[in-house]
């Protein structure tokens, strides 16, 4: 690598400092400790300044600690967190597992970045990484920062989720992700993408020029898992009960209703015999049928375990012990826990969807998300011993491999080398970003065909272990 990274952590400090890090905060800590592994001497850590059109640098001495706290804390919790939602005992306090020390080693890093100064002039200019949608929606004072740095700009694009299916969106959020997407359409010099069911949506919104990078996410099992949590394994709790896992934000897109309706069925049908649901992951908006089920449902009672967020360890070993993860998703960018239980070996049952066909292969059963006979017969047969289709998909297992961050970013690190200076790097910054002419699926019905189609360049082919 002769370019030097500028990667920029903002979103993780500042998700960090609020204790609310997702799935997009730890794609953002494995670029970061992945990078600094290697390529540790082509690396700098910055951020975009609160006020001015600027990058500041977060020095290594400052960012380090930072990461290994945060990765801490993701990976291990803190004890006597745990505090799930079990709705067998009505009990309803939250579970953020993110220890104090992060969150103040967060408030530290932000406060210094106010002034901090700017990376240091490079002969070859830098790469500036942005892994989040932070910073897209201020697209004057970051075309003002690459202008000034002479920095070329990669994103990694998630999804276009608000875009095509703005129905299971905050309100405003298409209007806001159509503003980050002609950020991106303006200033990037190239894309990276984590599916290419995600690149084949982007495409039509880029200039044909710009070259995409399909890289598939990486997967890092704990090494070593925790003990069963006692709310899963207890006699009390039903512990010789087999159960399933749904793990993802509490969000209408998230398909929860179907599973909780199908759960409070099998309680009426089976009684006590009935296996258990645990979901994992923080309650999100728009979901006042999926809250009253899950506060209200006297039939959920000792069937459903509502656990928050839990560290790392934990997941692993709830991912473990579950009969499959069931993952009923109405639209996914890539569908990281299909890829985190299958590395365990762990059963999947999920939607029929471009990009979760592409993250699982042809290992778990795929079903349409709307079809609740079907996912019923499903567990009711996985929930049995010696499952036939559980057996089935074990079988089929061997076929797929999952890509670890080190993968993921060599073939990153490798596009980055030809695509930034193919394009032209910097190519020339607008000197003031008007707001988005992009037009929106909701105005326009689909996005704006600047391409006649699209095909992974390459470069992007997946790591030959993925199905």
């Amino acid at each position: 690598m002769t370019r030097t990274i500028w990667l920029d952590i903002t979103r993780l400090a500042e998700r960090a400092a609020l204790g609310r890090l997702t799935g997009i905060d730890r794609v953002e800590l494995a670029y970061a400790q992945t990078l600094h592994d290697l390529v540790p001497d082509h690396l700098r850590f910055v951020m975009l300044h609160r006020w001015l059109p600027r990058f500041v640098e977060v020095p290594r001495h400052a960012a380090l600690p930072f990461l290994q706290r945060v990765s801490c804390a993701w990976r291990n919790g803190r004890p006597g967190d745990n505090h799930p939602r079990d709705h067998h005992s009505g009990d309803n306090h939250s579970a953020d597992n993110h220890p104090g020390d992060s969150r103040i080693a967060a408030l530290r890093l932000l406060a210094r970045s106010a002034a901090a100064l700017p990376p240091p002039a490079a002969s070859v200019p830098p790469i500036y990484l942005l892994t989040s949608h932070r910073h897209l929606h201020r697209p004057a004072a970051l075309a003002g920062a690459l202008r000034r740095s002479g920095a070329a700009f990669v994103p990694l694009v998630h999804d276009l989720i608000p875009l095509t299916h703005p129905e299971y969106a905050r309100p405003g959020e298409a209007g806001r992700h159509a503003r980050r997407i002609e950020t991106v359409a303006t200033l990037a010099d190239a894309v990276i993408v984590n599916s290419n069911a995600t690149g084949q949506v982007l495409a039509p919104y880029l200039p044909p020029a710009c070259p995409i990078h399909t890289a598939p996410l990486g997967v890092a099992t704990p090494p070593m898992t925790a003990p069963m949590p006692a709310f899963v394994s207890g006699p009390a709790e039903g512990g010789d009960r087999p159960y399933f896992l749904c793990v993802g934000t509490i969000e209408p897109r998230k398909n929860h209703l179907l599973l909780l309706h199908l759960w409070r069925r099998l309680a009426e049908r089976l009684g006590g015999q009935a296996p258990r649901l645990v979901i994992v992951g923080a309650r999100g908006w728009e979901n006042e049928n999926v809250l009253d089920l899950l506060d209200r449902c006297t039939a959920l009672r000792g069937h459903v375990a509502e656990c928050g967020t839990v560290p790392d360890r934990q997941l692993a070993a709830l991912m473990r012990g579950a009969r499959a993860l069931l993952m009923p998703s109405f639209a996914e960018g890539f569908g990281l826990p299909v890829a985190e239980a299958l590395a365990l070996g762990t059963p999947v049952i999920c939607s029929d969807l471009p990009a979760l066909r592409e993250t699982g292969g042809v290992v778990p059963e795929y079903l349409a998300p709307l079809d609740a006979p079907a996912w019923e017969a499903a567990i009711v047969d996985y929930a049995t011993d010696n499952a036939p289709r559980r057996a089935a998909q074990h079988a089929r297992m061997p076929a797929w491999r999952a890509a670890s961050w080190s993968e993921h970013l060599n073939g990153v690190l490798g596009f980055l080398e030809h695509a930034v200076d193919q394009s032209g790097a910097a190519r020339h910054r607008p000197s003031h970003a008007s707001a988005p002419s992009l037009p929106t699926a909701l105005d326009s019905g689909g996005p704006p065909n600047r391409r006649s189609g699209w095909t992974r360049p390459e470069a992007a082919a997946p790591n030959p272990g993925w199905a």
